[in-house]
């Protein structure tokens, strides 16, 4: 008989805190809540706190929401973290024919944040959210007052992000939890080993012979290398460019990121007044690496 390894989503909070020095008084207030989409699928997403939701983050490909859970403990405030299509705990994504992936994706999680965050302050997107939200704040910006989006810019190409998608693109299944640790301590050589087994544990599931899968490849979803993370759109640099709302890029400095100094200049070039932030000891994932930092920024953005 296979041994199976305890999971509860709402266990590791106490970790999250003890790891980055966050006060901790006992369990913060968070649900898993849903939003039913159109054609009958539905949407998942982590509701913090019982007060209406002042942010709304949209995580990376091949990631889910609890990738903010550091973040949302050193924020302190009421939000949502949304599991996109394909990902987490929300059903498989549906693609509209003769249309970029992140407009699709940025439909659905426009209805759950009607639901869930419908006058939440500032939109927060990462790699895969982050084009989301771009494509988000164009075709609903009744949704987005401000706009974060973390290591991502339309110019980021699967070339400059080849080692992201490399790793999206190895095993189906590994067969003991170790494995799947080892090489994911392999491609994350910055953080540490327990924000990586948290990560795992929200992230995949062990199957009834003891291999372990991917959480996101459940779905029926495919190899997420398709979900055009990191494809460069001109589609979405016309979006951003007419975007209104106030725009923030958080930057990652180390060689982890996938944003070059030509991405910037492009940004500020289309929008002279976006603010931009460089994180020295942040790569990609500026959430898992700086999550304090990056708390602190996206706090004072939201201020104005």
């Amino acid at each position: 008989m296979t041994d199976r390894v305890a999971y509860d989503e709402f266990a590791y909070f106490a970790d999250n805190a003890a790891e980055y020095g966050i006060a901790y008084d006992g369990p913060p207030l968070v649900r898993r809540d849903r939003a039913e989409l159109p054609d009958g699928r539905t949407i998942s997403a982590l509701v913090w706190g019982d007060a209406p939701a002042e942010m709304v983050f949209l995580h990376g490909g091949a990631q889910n929401a609890h990738t903010w859970d550091t973040v949302a403990l050193a924020l302190g405030r009421p939000l949502v973290a949304i599991d996109l299509p394909g990902h987490g705990h929300s059903d498989a994504v549906s693609l509209t024919p003769g249309r970029h992936r992140a407009e699709s994706l940025a439909d659905d999680a426009a209805v759950a944040i009607e639901a869930l965050a419908p006058d939440a302050d500032l939109l927060v997107g990462m790699s895969l959210g982050g084009m989301t939200s771009i494509a988000l704040t164009a075709a609903h910006p009744h949704l987005v007052r401000r706009l974060a989006l973390i290591d991502i810019t339309p110019g980021v190409n699967s070339e400059k992000a080849k080692a992201i998608t490399d790793f999206v693109r190895g095993p189906p299944t590994f067969p003991s939890f170790d494995e799947l640790l080892a090489r994911t301590i392999e491609h994350n050589p910055t953080r540490t080993e327990a924000s990586l087994r948290r990560g795992i544990l929200h992230n995949a599931e062990q199957l009834d012979d003891g291999s372990w899968r991917w959480r996101y490849r459940r779905h029926g979803d495919g190899d997420l290398a398709e979900t055009s993370e990191v494809d460069a759109s001109s589609v979405l640099w016309e979006a951003l460019s007419a975007i209104t709302a106030p725009v923030m890029l958080v930057r990652g400095m180390r060689p982890q990121s996938v944003v070059d100094d030509a991405d910037e200049a492009e940004l500020l070039r289309r929008l002279p007044s976006a603010r931009v932030e460089h994180v020295a000891e942040a790569g990609h994932s500026v959430q898992g690496d700086t999550p304090v930092e990056l708390a602190a920024l996206l706090a004072d953005f939201a201020t104005g």
